[in-house]
Parts: C-alpha cells; structure tokens; sequence
C-alpha cells in the first residue's frame, strides 16, 4: 500500500504566502500564524510610513499653493527633473522659462531671480516628495512580492495603490497645465482632483494597514445598535471627504480671501450673494459666498455628527478601541475646525492654512480608524 505523507507545516509551494486572515482561520496549534504576523506587521508598519510620506506631501502641496509656486516650474520631467538648476546659467534659463508664462506677466513681472528661487524650491520639493513616494512603495513592494509575503487580494490592493500613485502625477501636471494658459490660476476641478487623489492613496494605504494589525476573524451580525453606530461612523466619513472637496473649491478660487467673519458671514447666516451667478449651477463651483458657505456647512454637520457618534460610542461601543477612536475622532474634529476658524479670520495666512490642510488629513485618518474600529469589534 503507497502511504502519503501531507506536511502541514510545510511553506506554500506558489509565490503567494498565506494570508493573515487564512492562517488565523488555521487551527491553533498550527505554525502558520506565528511565520504570518510578523511579515502582515512589517507590511503594515511600511504602508504607514508611506502614509506618513503622503501627509506630508499633502501639506506642502498647501504650502505650495499659498506661496503661489506652483506654476514655477513649467515643465514636466519624471526622471530629468528630480536635479534642480546647480549653477547660475542653469537657473537663469530656468527662470527665462517662467519668464514666458502668464504668470509672470501678469503677476509677477517685477520678480528677481533670488525671489523666483524662493517659489522654485517649494515646487521642487513637492514633486521631489512625490518621486520618494514612489521610490519608497515601489521598492519595498518589489521586495514583498519577492519573497513571497504577499497574498493574491493583498498585492492586487498594494498594486491598485501604485497605480493611484501613477495617476496622481499625471493629475498634478494636469492641474499644473491648467494654470500655464491665459489665465495664471489652475483649475479649481483639477485641484480639487489632485487633492482627493491624494486623499484616497492615504486612506487606502491606511485602511489595509489597519487590516494587517487588526485582521478581521468570520464576520458576525451584531446588535442593530452597533450596526447603526458603524453606519454612523461611516456618514462622517463621507462628511469628511465632502469637506475635503468644497475646501478644494475654496482654494481653487481663493473664497478663503472673503467673508472672513465667524460664525455669520458677513453679518448674515445666509449671504445674499449665494446664487448671483447665472446659471444657478456654477455658483457651486465658481460663486466664493456659495462655496465657502457649503464649506461652513459641511463643518457645522460634522459638529453635530462627531459628538453625537461620541456620545452613542460611549454608551454602545463593544470594544475599548472603539471607544479610543470615539474619543481620538472628537479631539481631532475639535483642533481642525478651530483651525479653519483661525484660518478664517486670520486672512489665510501660509501656515495656518498648511496646517489646516494636514488637519483635513488628519481628521480623514482618525474617521477611517473608527470605522475600522466598529468593524473589527463586529467581527
């Protein structure tokens, strides 16, 4: 009689490994999930770091845009551009470069060469940023595939992330075009792109991070009322992505610059001015009174939403992780509308307004953790 022999602790013999999530479904005596956690560790604590990388681009993508740098640099080159001008002929044809944009001559035409190497380096920076972002994800997620630590669902993730990255570059030369025409001001649609790009790059790479730590086991039903807190929890996510968009809007057309008053707009709840424009539709999209005022409304919902979502979590929340992104939700919320408050009355001043960007990331974060919270208590 032929006896066969099943090593069941045996490596996998294809290029995936077994995924967290399948090797806890494993019995508990099997080795499966004590070789899985450490590599689902090493592969989240990377995805954050590059997360952290994206937080920053985004607030010096702010920075850049309030000094006006973005436009400096008119030319997009991947691979060339990453050296900057080193010596002064170079930076002189570099400068002769703008000195050909709309731009300069509309805005700056009175500009020196010390003071455009002042809004050079801003943008610079921002896309130098972006190519290390690249860098530091594709290279570690080479490595992983590699070796073998990836799971199929999980590099199909990790790869649709990458090409997000891909887009993203493109959009911000997109956005970068719109402002070399007639009219030196990028479009406030490809701005406002370029930042939910961004914003959904980070919440991805954040969301598969927190499923590596915190995998889910089969999932369960619940009690209906913390099916609801979960579903709540998610409302203010999407509040909070709307408040990303209309904050786009706000500064593709500089609305920050007006009504700056609080909490009425300029001595009124509703300024007479929303719908001045003709067709009614473009004063969501070109009108300042409109589209700061759905920017304020946006914030008033998530100051009625987030404490009430902290108060049901309170009483509710089956987890104390649910009950710290609760707390951790209401502290952030607080900070980033105060911020926007600052912001606000202060003019728009540049680090006010970078810091009230990174705040929006921040708050996206914070949202996506409870979100992920409630799910993994459910499960």
């Amino acid at each position: 009689m032929i006896q066969v022999k099943i090593n069941l602790h045996a490596p996998p013999i294809i290029g995936f490994a077994v995924s967290q999530e399948t090797a806890l479904a494993l019995p508990a005596n099997d080795a499966a999930p004590r070789r899985a956690r450490p590599a689902s560790r090493a592969i989240a604590l990377w995805l954050l770091a590059c997360a952290t990388l994206v937080f920053a681009m985004v607030v010096v993508g702010g920075v850049t845009r309030l000094t006006h740098s973005g436009l400096s640099i008119v030319e997009w080159q991947p691979i060339v551009g990453t050296v900057p001008p080193l010596t002064e002929t170079q930076w002189r044809a570099t400068f002769e470069k703008y000195r050909q944009t709309p731009e300069y001559y509309q805005v700056n035409k009175d500009m020196s060469l010390a003071e455009f190497k002042g809004i050079f380096w801003w943008e610079y920076f921002h896309r130098l940023l972006g190519r290390l972002i690249g860098v530091v994800f594709f290279v570690p997620l080479v490595w992983f595939w590699v070796r073998g630590r990836l799971d199929r669902p999980l590099a199909w993730k990790l790869a649709g992330i990458f090409v997000l990255g891909g887009l993203q570059g493109g959009m911000g030369w997109y956005m970068v075009m719109s402002g070399l025409v007639d009219d030196p001001r990028v479009s406030q649609f490809r701005l406002t792109a370029h930042l939910l790009i961004a914003l959904l790059i980070f919440a991805a790479m954040l969301w598969v991070a927190l499923g590596l730590l915190v995998p889910s086991a089969a999932a369960k039903s619940g009690q209906a009322s913390e099916r609801a807190l979960a579903r709540l929890s998610w409302w203010i996510t999407g509040m909070v992505v709307y408040m990303a968009a209309t904050g786009g809007f706000v500064a593709g057309i500089r609305a920050g610059k007006a009504y700056n008053t609080f909490p009425l707009m300029n001595g009124h709840v509703v300024p007479p001015e929303l719908f001045m424009i003709d067709p009614w539709w473009q004063n969501f999209f070109y009108n300042m009174a409109t589209v700061q005022f759905d920017h304020r409304l946006g914030a008033w919902a998530l100051a009625v939403l987030v404490p009430w979502f902290w108060v049901r979590a309170r009483r509710i929340a089956p987890a104390p992780r649910a009950r710290l992104a609760a707390h951790l939700l209401l502290a952030v919320l607080a900070i980033q509308i105060t911020l926007g408050i600052s912001t606000l009355l202060a003019g728009v001043p540049v680090a006010l307004g970078a810091a009230h960007q990174g705040g929006a990331v921040v708050l996206l974060a914070a949202s996506l953790f409870a979100n992920h919270s409630l799910r993994s208590a459910q499960a």
